[in-house]
This record gives C-alpha cells, structure tokens and sequence, in this order.
C-alpha cells in the first residue's frame, strides 16, 4: 500500500534514501543508529554541495578538513562506498559500506572488503604494484617516513608470504589465508564507535 501511495506522492525523496528498518535489516545496525547515521550523512552531503550526496570533495572534507587534499587511500576507500560507481554516495551505499567496520561485522566481509581495496585495477588479484601502492599511501596517511628500501622489504616480505601459488599474484583465498595469519591487518577495520 505505502509503494502505491509513494507512486502519487508529490514530495520526492531525498536521493538513494532507503527505509532505515530495510537497511538495518541489510546490515548490523539498529533502525535508531541507521537514523542516527543519516543525521551524519546529511550533515556530509551538505558540507560542500547540499545535494543529498557524498561527494569526493565531502568525503575529503570528512576526513581532513580540506576538501583539496588529495590522498590515494581515501580516494580507494571512497570507490568501494561508491558502489554504484556514479561518483557520488548515497545514504544506502553510506551505510551499507559502513557497515562491514562494524564490530558485529563478520571477519570474512572485512577480510574480503579489504582485499577488494587493495585490488586496485580490479583484476580479481593483488599484485606487486597495488600492494605497494596501497602500502605506500598507508604510510602517507599515517605520516609515516620510510626509506624506499624499507617499503620495498616491506611489499616483498608481505608478497612472499602471501602469494603461496608463486604465480606473482595474491587471490582472494591467499590473502584470506594471509590476513587470518596475521590478523593485526584488520585492526582497522572495526571501528567501535558503530555499535
């Protein structure tokens, strides 16, 4: 009854805004910390374009107060919110991707989130390349100073150890295997301030 009343209501939805109770149901949130999250997502959305959509720049601006500062990590990170791929967040896609930091999160969909940002080109594997990438740029993040000789012993030890088949490359089931060997990788994939 209420999708038919929606078809002849005249006020439009903000866009990509979903029932809380149907998100909650979709992820470990309560309904009360779904709309909690809203308050928080309109007040992103509207921190540079108040369109109802996060933005980059907003996402930027989250992060680092300078909607200009650009950072290879939180541009990967703002890709996988995006999941429609159209540029902009949509309070779904918000807290759907929010929703794998949560502590109640399984370690599966945290170890398989973080192996999809890691997956740069998206080829289904992490290679060499990406993982230096994306280790360099965690430093970055961190202010953290290391000799290239150190990243690159870093990227090395870290492939070695991983890419058991040898072929060069790390799949989705190595790095399983490699992050359950060394879970504090997913230190920072639970955030305990969602629960």
């Amino acid at each position: 009854m209420r999708a038919f009343r929606n078809c002849f209501s005249l006020k439009k939805p903000k866009p990509g805004f979903e029932e809380p109770s149907i998100l909650a149901a979709e992820t470990h949130f309560t309904v009360n910390k779904v709309e909690a999250l809203h308050d928080l997502f309109k007040k992103l959305s509207s921190s540079v374009i108040d369109d109802g959509l996060i933005h980059k720049e907003e996402f930027q601006l989250a992060f680092f107060n300078n909607s200009n500062k650009q950072n290879f990590f939180l541009d990967r990170l703002f890709d996988l919110f995006d999941i429609k791929r159209n540029g902009a967040i949509v309070f779904g896609e918000f807290v759907l991707s929010l929703s794998v930091f949560h502590p109640r999160a399984p370690e599966a969909d945290k170890i398989s989130y973080l192996f999809r940002l890691y997956d740069i080109k998206q080829t289904r594997f992490i290679e060499r390349d990406e993982l230096k990438e994306m280790v360099s740029a965690l430093l970055s993040e961190s202010d953290l100073s290391l000799s290239i000789d150190a990243v690159e012993s870093i990227v090395d030890k870290t492939v070695m150890e991983a890419n058991l088949k040898c072929d060069g490359k790390i799949d989705e089931e190595e790095w399983k295997e490699f992050v359950t060997n060394n879970p504090y990788i997913l230190k920072n994939m639970t955030l305990p301030y969602l629960k």
